[in-house]
């Protein structure tokens, strides 16, 4: 972990950019681990001064957030690099209860005086928010982590990788992009995040964490006929991983096969409306996991406190819904966690200090879970007693940096594969008369997650068992249960991958979170197909 000391030295810069995008990489190769991972003594003194410092003015319960966050990204065009851009910040955010209020600061100002004032300031505003807040928060018991540590799958440190040779990489994977028939544009990307995360609470825990997040994109436009079609930028999925994944991702290699796909998109034939058998890639299916099963299952969307931004959610009331409500087929399985290797949303412990749990959000078909966090779990404290469980947080508290206030997001929420080693090919050799969709397009979603709307990159028309060729102008509609509950097939472990999302927005003010969602291919039967051709 770098030294209190270190961070001071840093300066600061632009800020990157980051988006969604799909795929499942093989396993790092060996190489030697980084550094051994410590709480520098500095440090873990700051996290205590203001510990005690929120102590004295009358902070009944506190925690303490030191963080250094970098992001580093670069920007390709054909054969000229555009944009290369790096950012670095570094501060302490202190959050407290009073009288079951919440309050929060931060501050830039790393010296026992800087984050003492921080610790008042947030006393003050915890204060101060007794007039307005009629819900005092009662937080879920949590066993206190001391002094733990935790790092995240990556073996190289993209933050050490030069910037000439992240270049070159993608300037060689353009140049295969264009040897493409009718390929006329290509652009890349490269995107790296890095946190190195203190934290502290009274409860007696002190956790120390380091991880790495890694994006690759690259979009090919082919040109013919009056009209264009391009294949990407998702083509490979961001995770949670270092350089060794850019690398596995073989970019170079692949650029032609992706500018190839994108040429004979020109020639595909638009999709006729009606109703078909979908099977969708994981790279595609992901997102539709995302937005009408991770933010419907969000506990502050079902209960209201989160509607400004983006709605609240149809799995709603808990009482009428928790255990009853049919979500799919008996055997479909949703996890929520946060412990699979080199996923988005994997950490060791979140940031109320929790160790994570992975824990069924459907469990046979029925609605069985939400996410929760310390303050959420006593909400639903009538549930856990009817199961025979404790009430305690999934672990699923995050805020996107020092200066942010932490609350509740996402896990990774994953559909588990069927206990057949089902394929793609398996499905669709299964199929008559459908549509293989791979890759993440345009989409929208309703205020409640019910009502969406979802389009492919690349779409392939299935007849009697076999791949006939592409389509083109296609999405499907859907009712989030009528979807669900016409799932009839799904792959099985060898066919599970991850898609993901760097930026997954909530809250006012919004903040970004990087959640990935794993699922096998997947079939859904007789699903409303229209026809979003500009024609």
């Amino acid at each position: 972990m770098t030294s209190r000391r270190t961070f001071l030295k840093t300066g600061t810069a632009a800020v990157g950019v980051a988006v969604i995008g799909p795929r499942l990489l093989p396993a790092a190769p060996t190489q030697p681990l980084p550094p051994a991972l410590y709480t520098d003594a500095a440090t873990r003194e700051l996290m205590m001064e203001a510990l005690d410092a929120a102590k004295r003015a009358g902070a009944s319960w506190a925690d303490v957030r030191i963080s250094r966050n970098r992001s580093n990204s670069i920007q390709t065009r054909e054969a000229q690099v555009t944009d290369v851009v790096d950012s670095e910040t570094m501060g302490c955010g202190v959050r407290v209860l009073v009288n079951g209020c919440w309050g929060f600061a931060a501050t830039e100002a790393l010296t026992k005086g800087g984050v003492g004032m921080a610790a008042q300031e947030a006393v003050a505003i915890a204060k101060a928010n007794r007039v307005a807040q009629d819900r005092r928060v009662t937080l879920a018991p949590a066993p206190a982590q001391k002094d733990v540590t935790w790092r995240s799958a990556y073996t190289i440190d993209p933050f050490t990788v030069p910037v000439e040779d992240k270049a070159n990489l993608l300037l060689r994977a353009n140049a295969e992009a264009l040897k493409a028939p009718n390929v006329r544009f290509v652009s890349s990307g490269l995107s790296f995040v890095k946190e190195e995360r203190n934290y502290a609470n009274t409860d007696g825990s002190v956790i120390t964490q380091d991880y790495v997040r890694s994006w690759v994109t690259l979009a090919c436009t082919a040109v013919g006929n009056g009209d264009f079609a391009t294949r990407g930028p998702e083509v490979v999925q961001p995770a949670g991983r270092g350089w060794e994944y850019v690398l596995e991702a073989d970019i170079v290699t692949n650029a032609r096969t992706w500018g190839e796909e994108a040429s004979e998109k020109l020639r595909a034939k638009p999709v006729d409306v009606g109703r078909w058998d979908l099977i969708l890639h994981p790279s595609q299916l992901f997102l539709t996991i995302h937005e009408t099963i991770g933010h419907a299952t969000e506990l502050d969307r079902a209960l209201g406190y989160e509607a400004n931004y983006a709605g609240t959610s149809f799995i709603s009331p808990p009482e009428k819904v928790l255990g009853k409500l049919k979500l799919g087929p008996e055997w479909m399985q949703v996890v929520g966690n946060r412990s699979e290797r080199g996923a988005l949303a994997t950490i060791g412990y979140d940031d109320d200090g929790v160790e994570p749990q992975d824990f069924h959000i459907v469990k046979d078909g029925v609605f069985n879970d939400y996410q929760t966090t310390r303050e959420q779990a006593p909400m639903l404290d009538w549930w856990y007693k009817s199961q025979g469980k404790p009430t305690r947080s999934h672990g699923c508290s995050y805020a996107q940096s020092w200066a942010d206030v932490q609350f509740q997001r996402m896990p990774n929420v994953s559909l588990q594969p069927g206990a057949r080693d089902l394929s793609w090919d398996d499905l669709i050799a299964a199929t008559d008369k459908g549509i293989a969709m791979i890759g993440r397009a345009s989409y929208s979603i309703d205020q409640q997650r019910y009502n969406g709307q979802f389009g492919a990159q690349i779409c392939y028309e299935v007849r009697n068992g076999k791949i006939v060729g592409q389509l083109r102008d296609v999405a499907y509609q859907m009712k989030s249960l009528e979807f669900w509950n016409s799932l009839d097939m799904v792959g099985g472990k060898s066919s599970y991958m991850h898609g993901g999302t760097f930026n997954d927005g909530k809250g006012q003010p919004g903040q970004s979170n990087a959640v990935s969602h794993g699922c096998p291919p997947s079939r859904f039967r007789n699903v409303n197909v229209i026809n979003t051709g500009r024609a």
